[in-house]
């Protein structure tokens, strides 16, 4: 139950933050900037959040140190994620999936598939960094 808390609330603290930053990046930055480089101008602020939500979630849950813990709560935040992402783009886009899909850039795309599993791993991580 631990862990469905935790990766829930990390979850949602990463969701929130880059639905904020989505909305700067799609209305002012994309415009100016193009898209990659809107998207990929936000990963940085995206890694700090994941970090700081990660040593949070650690904290307020008190993982158990355990490598399985850790990244079940990494995984199921990643789950939640990508599904608030689908519900997301289905309903306020309009796109299929593969729409969707096919329309991502394929370094920004590459560069957020790479952030999914960074942030999965990051409540493991800020615990090896404390050691």
């Amino acid at each position: 139950m631990r862990v469905l808390e935790a990766g829930t609330v990390y979850f949602l603290w990463v969701f929130v933050a880059g639905f904020a930053l989505g909305v700067v990046r799609e209305l002012w930055l994309a415009p100016w900037l193009g898209t990659r480089t809107a998207e990929l101008a936000e990963m940085p602020v995206m890694w700090l959040v994941v970090v700081l939500a990660a040593r949070w979630t650690v904290r307020r849950f008190a993982l158990s140190a355990a490598v399985p813990t850790r990244l079940a709560v990494g995984t199921l935040a990643v789950g939640w994620l990508l599904l608030a992402e689908i519900i997301l783009v289905l309903g306020l886009r309009g796109l299929t999936l593969a729409e969707y899909l096919g329309g991502r850039d394929p370094v920004a795309g590459t560069a957020y598939a790479l952030s999914l599993l960074l942030m999965a791993a990051m409540p493991w991580l800020v615990g090896r960094a404390g050691r």
